[in-house]
């Protein structure tokens, strides 16, 4: 492992793409301390500390999701609050378009022009949610704690509602600007590093706050007990998501005989096709965390709504069932928890559906001459690879399901708050792990393209062995 990260410091065009990815998220952690201006960042912390102290208030709810998922720093409220959750909104709403869109299929198959084309209509949308987002978060802090977090001088006037959103829109697209040059001058994927440093960057606070919670014995603390499968659940999440990103199922493919100039016939030559266990990564996990919210929240404002003393009496019958519901669908709880699994299931095999095209596959094998023993090339082949697919996206979507899941449920079952939960176990950690792992295996790609020894034991030209083997 020394080894290899000397080795990266002695190739000039790797050393600069990690100096510069480093310098670029820099950047972005310095933007996290430039506050808007008008909020009274005092009582903005006080009120994260109280919506902490109960995780299943509705702003404990959208600003820990928000903040985990797009890098953003909502509790201090900056100029990087929204972080680059616009930007993935309007890039999978484009992606799920280009499936139902000839217009933009068309124009992703023209090439980068095309390509090119889509990624600014992309940005346009961008800008645009972020704008919705941006007074949706204003007008929250305003309806937190009676108004009490703005400035009343700033309160109602319209110029600083403009400025706020305008900044919190410069923000996004700023941050949206440093992934795409991450993508062209760094190394690994500018958006996904961004929303990794932001959960990082809040871990060591939740390994404080476990530190603070330890004393066994006392009710409402954390005990051995609970430390112990905190830290079980850590390591489970760490070893599960690795063999999530790395496991394939290798279906065999046989090259076809040909024959040569002089009529010699040479044996096809045998290979796998990999096909990955989980070929949606993480993204199913955070389309079902992001839409887990708003249930919560919903029956919230429907449970606030029917038990308010000026409720009409045609309405009361409503209190008992909104409070019920309001009660099953906090973090950890039984329908939650049901609701959570079915969605990332169900995202499992969408994004498969976009992504995963078997028609495709089947005519490139049979245009290299390749063929699956025992199938015919076309259609047989499409429905077999279809068939595999399907199958092992099945049990993939359960392990990513139980990685999401199992440490909510301790945290919910030994009274864990949720900060330390969302990041020593579950959808923080996977995030980051998966994002760890493509990093890395960029990183040894460079390695080995240049004869280098790697990280994961990979040997070039310029690799020990191999000097040793020369003397």
């Amino acid at each position: 492992m020394f080894n290899a990260l000397k080795n990266v410091f002695k190739i000039p065009e790797l050393r600069n793409k990690i100096l510069f990815t480093l310098a670029m998220l820099a950047v972005f952690r310095i933007g996290h301390w430039i506050p808007l201006p008008g909020i009274n960042q005092e009582a903005l912390a006080k009120a994260f500390g109280a919506a902490n102290q109960e995780s299943d208030s509705a702003f404990s709810r959208i600003t820990s999701a928000v903040s985990m998922f797009s890098g953003g720093t909502l509790q201090h409220s900056t100029i990087f609050g929204l972080g680059v959750m616009p930007y993935i909104t309007a890039s999978i709403v484009f992606q799920l378009l280009m499936t139902v869109s000839p217009k933009l299929k068309k124009l992703q198959e023209e090439g980068a022009t095309g390509r090119q084309k889509i990624t600014e209509w992309t940005r346009y949308a961008t800008i645009f949610l972020c704008f919705v987002q941006g007074f949706g978060w204003v007008q929250t802090i305003k309806s937190a704690e009676g108004g009490s977090l703005i400035y009343a001088q700033w309160l109602a006037n319209p110029m600083w509602w403009i400025m706020a959103i305008l900044a919190l829109t410069a923000g996004t697209m700023f941050l949206m600007w440093i992934g795409e040059q991450i993508d062209k001058y760094g190394i690994g994927n500018g958006v996904s590093m961004i929303i990794m440093t932001g959960i990082l960057t809040s871990m060591p606070s939740a390994v404080i706050d476990v530190y603070n919670l330890y004393d066994p014995g006392v009710p409402g603390k954390i005990g051995l007990t609970g430390v112990a499968l905190l830290a079980g659940g850590f390591v489970t999440v760490v070893g599960g998501s690795v063999l999530l990103t790395v496991a394939q199922r290798r279906v065999p493919v046989q090259l076809a005989k040909h024959q040569t100039r002089g009529r010699s016939v040479i044996q096809g030559e045998r290979s796998f096709l990999p096909l990955r266990i989980n070929h949606s990564g993480v993204m199913p996990v955070i389309f079902a965390s992001s839409l887990m919210i708003f249930p919560g929240i919903l029956f919230g404002m429907m449970m606030n709504a029917t038990l308010a003393p000026t409720t009409p009496s045609w309405l009361a019958w409503m209190g008992p069932v909104s409070t019920w519901l309001n009660d099953a669908f906090i973090m950890g709880h039984f329908p939650y928890v049901l609701g959570e699994i079915a969605l990332i299931y169900f995202f499992s095999y969408f994004w498969i559906t976009v992504q995963f095209n078997p028609e495709d596959m089947s005519k490139q094998l049979r245009d290299s001459g390749s063929f699956i023993p025992g199938l015919r090339p076309g259609p047989r082949t499409a429905e077999y690879l279809e068939a595999v697919m399907s199958r092992i996206t099945y049990v993939g979507a359960a392990a990513l399901a139980a990685i999401a899941v199992l440490p909510m449920l301790v945290a919910d079952k030994f009274g864990i708050p949720f900060r330390v939960s969302q990041f020593l176990g579950g959808t923080g950690l996977l995030i980051v792990v998966a994002v760890v792992l493509d990093f890395v295996q960029r990183v040894e790609a460079n390695l080995l393209m240049r004869n280098y020894q790697g990280f994961l034991g990979g040997q070039g030209d310029k690799g020990p062995r191999l000097r040793r083997s020369s003397m």
